[in-house]
């Protein structure tokens, strides 16, 4: 290797055939964070490896190691430079080949050379610019500035390192002032901080965009948008940035400057969904998209509506309900229609309406690269082109960011009644609900509550019900035709070993009979106070559910931890509900375990992984048992060609290996 240039060669031909899109290697807010050197950490649906000294050689596949957030100061790290970033690809590449050769070899003069070069390499990979996942392999006493580091200097410095096979660090990094410790000189980086002008002029790009007030960077809030609620998966890394855009111009102007500066963009809304869809294992900008909450256009005649991505549906309803209208989709409150497209949603009127992808006429999206789609026309009706509408339903926000929606509405209804009725066994109950199905009956709610949910809505709402397997209905439509059904269904429910059934119609009596289903997720809590809630969900074909339920059962009534089930019983989906301490190791493996065991069953039965909830990084790891790799190839095929460089919400729905 006798001079930069030779190694540039090496390096231009063997990046342009091998180097993969890694979101965030062109910023990362590193203020005072630190790496573990520890062995490797696993969450649940994806890995990260932290490596240590002793493997810095690994394959080319591995992640970059997420630095963890300890100050509320924010700096950043960006060298928009290909022949930099190319460089460091190339000083990994020949740190592999020059170890291989160490450990083929015992060669101490080739040792000390891919010592050297791991140096430089782990380096780069630190700044959050390799591709590797390298740590330093060896590190000096000495603490250097990189704060005063050209973006030339490095260059040079990394490219007369690998030349000669003898430059330094302080060579590597080129700087004089004392800073943060580069090293503990045991191999581990402790804390790095790097602030580039580069980096703040993309601050200043997004404070241009957004204004300086909704541009933040403080750390409580970051943490906030980077940890997920009620769920078991955990927040590796929090966003660098958060921005709050009011319209669709300020998310253009947000994504063009991501583009530009590649730095990963995930979409924040209602944070109701649970699956890990709003972490950020890469970090970059939480796009929050909660200001953008505009009722825009009301069609009383064509019974549909225009709105933006931050409107909840419970303050949409609100909004209809004076004009005899209302949208039918019902999950979490909270929830928002930007948030409950991206999760292709449902809820408990799915049954009667459909999913979020039956309800949606229209999208306006931001691309990847700032471009602006209009999905559809505003027509019931469409057979233009392909559906990009269903396309960007469920693409959890991993091909675009969703800044407009045209939703179907439906009428209010004239009447409705609300029933319960209880079973001894699963499968009666279940049975019930196909029966209904098959009846004919307009049901618009079927819902299962086993013991365990019933037994914390009594403790919770001072109630006395029986602890039993439940279920309810909702009836709909006039009042002759709502009593109607009610007295059908009971019919059935009678022949099938039902009990206790009752009804009300009265407004009241509704609202009473209804809140114990609406309330059961806080209800639940009390079972294990202090605990958190993971809810996970799968579905099966309507035949299925019984067996499934009674499965899962099984091996939830078996575990120390308390868990439950609720069901949409009239489509085959159903959720279960498990109270864990988060701090709890043990307690966290218990929850994988059941889940797992949970949605391997539903695939088994030719269900799905997820009914409502999405993939988001829980379910990643099943998508190939269900769909197979071809499937998953396409859909591969489809991400890289809408977000080349992998800035869309990185790291969920589909697993890298088949995007990039």
């Amino acid at each position: 290797m006798a001079n930069a240039r030779y190694l540039s060669a090496i390096i231009l031909s063997w990046s342009r055939k091998n180097t993969k899109c890694r979101p965030g290697a062109a910023i990362s807010s590193v203020a005072s964070s630190s790496f573990s050197s520890s062995s490797s950490r696993r969450y649940f649906g994806s890995e990260e490896e932290v490596l240590s000294s002793s493997h810095a050689a690994r394959s080319t596949q591995q992640q970059v190691p997420q630095p963890r957030p300890t100050s509320s100061s924010s700096a950043f790290f960006y060298l928009d430079n290909p022949s930099y970033r190319r460089m460091v690809s190339g000083l990994q590449f020949l740190a592999q080949k020059k170890k291989k050769r160490l450990l083929d070899s015992g060669d101490e003069e080739e040792g000390d050379v891919a010592n050297k070069l791991v140096v430089a390499a782990g380096v780069g990979a630190t700044l959050g610019l390799g591709l590797l996942g390298l740590e330093l392999q060896q590190t000096p006493s000495s603490s250097e500035s990189l704060q005063e580091t050209s973006v030339e200097t490095i260059v040079e410095n990394l490219a007369q390192a690998a030349a000669d096979g003898n430059g330094s660090v302080e060579r590597i990094v080129g700087g004089a002032n004392p800073a943060q410790s580069l090293g503990d000189g045991n191999g581990s980086v402790e804390t790095i901080v790097v602030e580039n002008l580069l980096a703040q002029a993309f601050v200043e790009e997004l404070k241009a965009a957004c204004d300086e007030e909704r541009v933040v960077l403080d750390l409580d809030d970051r943490e906030s948008h980077g940890k997920p609620w009620n769920t078991y998966h955990i927040m590796q890394s929090v966003p660098d940035v958060v921005v709050y855009p009011l319209s669709q111009e300020e998310v253009v102007a947000v994504v063009k400057a991501c583009a530009r500066y590649k730095v990963p963009v995930t979409p924040y809304a209602g944070a109701t969904s649970l699956e890990g869809h709003t972490l950020t294992p890469f970090r970059g900008v939480s796009i929050d998209m909660n200001q953008m909450k505009g009722i825009k256009e009301l069609h009383l005649e064509d019974m549909d509506v225009v709105v933006e991505p931050g409107v909840g549906w419970i303050e949409l309803n609100k909004y209809l309900k004076p004009h005899g209208l209302f949208f039918p989709l019902d999950p979490g409150p909270g929830a928002t229609i930007g948030g409950m497209c991206a999760t292709r949603c449902s809820g408990s009127l799915a049954v009667r309406y459909g999913t979020m992808r039956d309800n949606v006429i229209s999208l306006k999206a931001v691309l990847a690269n700032g471009d602006v789609i209009k999905t559809a026309a505003r027509a019931r009706k469409s057979a233009a082109g392909y559906d990009l509408t269903r396309l960007l339903i469920g693409s959890e926000g991993t091909l675009g960011i969703i800044t407009e929606v045209t939703l179907r509405l439906q009428k209010l209804p004239e009447a409705s009644t609300v029933a319960m009725c209880n079973f001894k066994n699963i499968r009666d109950a279940a049975d019930v609900a196909i029966a209904t199905m098959h009846s004919g009956i307009q049901v618009s709610r079927v819902e299962l509550l086993d013991e365990v949910m019933m037994k914390a809505i009594n403790l919770a709402n001072d109630k006395t019900f029986p602890e039993e397997i439940t279920l309810m209905f909702e009836f709909i439509g006039t009042e002759a035709s709502a009593l109607e059904q009610t007295l059908r269904v009971q019919k059935i429910v009678e022949e099938h070993n039902g009990s206790d059934f009752v009804f009300a119609d009265t407004p009241n009596e509704k609202e009473e009979l209804w809140k114990i289903r609406k309330e059961a997720f806080w209800s639940a809590l009390i079972l294990k106070p202090g605990a958190e809630a993971a809810v996970t969900d799968v579905c099966v074909p309507l035949s299925k559910l019984a067996e499934c339920i009674s499965l899962s059962k099984t091996h939830l009534d078996a575990s120390p931890l308390p868990a439950m089930i609720i069901s949409h019983a009239g489509d085959g989906n159903f959720h279960v509900v498990i109270l864990f301490d988060p701090l709890n190791d043990e307690e966290l493996r218990e929850v994988r375990n059941l889940s797992d065991g949970m949605v391997n069953t539903a695939l088994l039965m030719e269900g799905t992984c997820t009914g409502e909830h999405g993939i988001g990084v829980g379910k990643m790891k099943y998508l190939e048992k269900e769909l197979g790799r071809e499937a998953l190839m396409t859909m591969g095929s489809i991400k890289r060609a809408l977000d080349p460089t992998n800035l869309m919400n990185p790291g969920k729905v589909v697993p890298e290996k088949y995007c990039y």
